[in-house]
């Protein structure tokens, strides 16, 4: 049960256009940010951060940054984030089977190994402690543009607040990542955590 209730969106009529952006990449306004409007410009800002870093125009495909996401935030322990970027993933256009794979992006013909090697390093730039390597850099050299990295990074960093935000509010989880996480997480050890009320 979340430490602080969420607000309707309601509340703050003036984030109506920073909203909008949570709408168009999860298809609803997340619990964090209708909790976090309580200091509007954090918002605001947290808007600019996200339209920035998952930039329409940058160099990685967006489907591919909300994986990226799922795999920093993974390595956080963040369960409301790791349903949250599966949903983005799924709506910028990853395939269901590919989300469905997520588990065996080493082994699954689904993932290339540019991907293994950019999903490697999300797990090691979302750990604590840091877990990147001058031979993991190497690796990313092999397949991705300096702007490419500097991308890819941007969205772990991205996440790192929102894993250290949603995990030190337990906020609650909405309805469709909870269904993304019992499809695809749960074999691997999800199970929604403080983000998810006890049914019983």
């Amino acid at each position: 049960m979340a430490h602080l209730d969420p607000l309707s969106p309601e509340n703050s009529p003036e984030l109506a256009d920073d909203f909008a952006i949570f709408e168009k990449i999860l298809g609803f306004v997340p619990n964090s940010l209708l909790t976090m409007q309580r200091r509007p410009k954090m918002v605001q800002g947290f808007g600019a951060l996200t339209k920035a870093v998952m930039d329409p125009d940058g160099p990685v495909d967006l489907g591919f940054m909300r994986l990226v996401a799922h795999f920093a935030s993974r390595a956080a322990g963040c369960q409301y984030c790791e349903a949250h970027s599966l949903i983005a993933a799924q709506i910028h256009g990853i395939s269901q089977q590919k989300l469905d794979a997520v588990w065996e992006y080493r082994s699954s013909d689904l993932y290339s190994e540019a991907e293994r090697v950019a999903l490697d390093f999300a797990l090691a730039a979302g750990a604590v402690p840091n877990a990147v390597d001058a031979s993991l850099m190497a690796r990313m050299k092999m397949y991705w543009s300096e702007d490419q990295i500097v991308q890819i990074l941007g969205a772990v960093c991205l996440y790192g607040f929102l894993n250290r935000w949603n995990d030190s509010m337990a906020t609650d989880l909405e309805d469709s990542p909870r269904a993304m996480g019992e499809r695809v997480l749960a074999r691997g050890g999800w199970t929604g955590g403080k983000h998810v009320e006890d049914d019983n």
